[in-house]
């Protein structure tokens, strides 16, 4: 059993940055692929940004790739995603999750994350 906590999220103005953080419990936290999605109402929860478990492989939503980073530090079970140059259609709840042995194929998929943080809105301004 993982439980995943994010923070970081608030309100900015467009240009500019937030670090969304995630705490994992456990011990085994180094096992999981991680992965950043995001939500706005009505819509399906999409892809953001995925990492696998050693971090050496990072994927990304098109639109955000050279505008956000994803990063781990598994010796403080935490995960990261620096989002700069902040956009409004950036705007969303955005949700840490986990999965246990995930490969790197199946980092973007939703569907095979077994762990899911409970979301922290994000809301960028024009």
């Amino acid at each position: 059993q993982v439980q995943l906590v994010e923070s970081g999220g608030g309100l900015v103005q467009a240009g500019g940055s937030l670090r969304l953080s995630c705490a994992a419990s456990g011990r085994t936290f180094s096992s999981y692929a991680m992965g950043w999605f995001r939500q706005v109402p009505g819509k399906e929860r999409e892809f953001v940004a995925a990492i696998t478990r050693g971090g050496g492989i990072t994927n990304y939503l098109d639109s955000v790739k050279g505008r956000f980073t994803i990063s781990r530090d598994n010796a403080k079970v935490t995960v990261y995603l620096q989002m700069n140059s902040l956009k409004p259609e950036d705007t969303a709840v955005y949700y840490c999750a986990a999965g246990l042995y995930l490969q790197s194929k199946d980092i973007t998929l939703a569907q095979r994350y077994d762990y899911w943080g409970q979301g922290t809105q994000v809301t960028v301004s024009s």
